[in-house]
């Protein structure tokens, strides 16, 4: 079970990562380049506020994962 942790934390660093790139190139700046006002809004709030949130979130729990922060011997 440990080592199955282990393997989910960088599946979940790679999510990170993947998240990141889509949030940014997919969703973030197509919306900046549009030059409506409501299209500028969204695209701001996905690049500069939830991107981050939500890529470094899963980049934690996927470093303390691989770290073994959650194995059974620690609790």
């Amino acid at each position: 079970m440990e080592f199955l942790k282990k393997i989910l934390g960088i599946v979940w660093i790679i999510l990170a990562l993947a998240t990141a790139y889509f949030c940014i190139v997919q969703f973030g700046f197509p919306k900046l380049q549009t030059g409506h006002q409501e299209d500028l809004v969204f695209g701001l709030i996905i690049v500069f506020i939830l991107t981050p949130i939500v890529s470094i979130g899963l980049g934690i729990f996927g470093y303390f994962a691989l770290k073994g922060e959650y194995d059974e011997s620690k609790m």
